[in-house]
């Protein structure tokens, strides 16, 4: 049973990094190890700066 759920979590992250979801998380992540000074943006205003980048400079995307 371990193993399986283990399998199902390996999955749901590979998932959720192939949909962008974890984008956040990579982002604080750098944000800390790159030692900037201010604070990191929240997680709204992240994904509002994301939107807008994608729609200023389209790359290829399925949708």
């Amino acid at each position: 049973m371990n193993a399986l759920l283990t399998g199902l979590r390996g999955f749901a992250g590979f998932f959720s990094g192939v949909l962008g979801a974890d984008a956040y998380r990579k982002y604080l992540e750098h944000h800390r190890d790159s030692g900037h000074a201010g604070p990191p943006l929240t997680e709204r205003e992240f994904w509002r700066d994301h939107t807008d980048r994608q729609d200023t400079n389209p790359q290829g995307r399925c949708c």
